[in-house]
């Protein structure tokens, strides 16, 4: 689901937004949590999840092309968990994964 997705959505939900008042509504949404996690807070949406900032620790890595090694400096990155009801929600609703054939010895 994309963000225009989303608006379209709300929009049909409620007759009484209009497709510009869904927009300006989802994009309130979308900065008011933008700027939590810019500052650092937590996100939490019961039943849905929570978005929290983790912190990436500096280190050395590696150019795949040169095989040089590279100082990756800290980084702070968004990570959202899902809530107990959304896990359980896409586990009822997901087909069963076909389980592989286990490989066979030759005899």
């Amino acid at each position: 689901m994309t963000r225009s997705d989303l608006v379209e959505e709300l929009a049909n939900q409620f007759s009484q937004l209009t497709q510009r008042d869904a927009e300006t509504a989802v994009k309130a949404i979308l900065d008011a949590m933008n700027d939590a996690l810019v500052r650092g807070h937590r996100i939490e949406i019961r039943g849905f999840g929570s978005f929290t900032v983790n912190r990436r620790a500096p280190r050395q890595g590696r150019n795949p092309r040169s095989g040089a090694s590279v100082a990756v400096p800290e980084k702070r990155v968004p990570h959202f968990k899902p809530g107990k009801a959304l896990r359980e929600a896409v586990d009822q609703s997901a087909p069963p994964a076909p389980v592989p054939a286990a490989p066979q010895a030759p005899h």
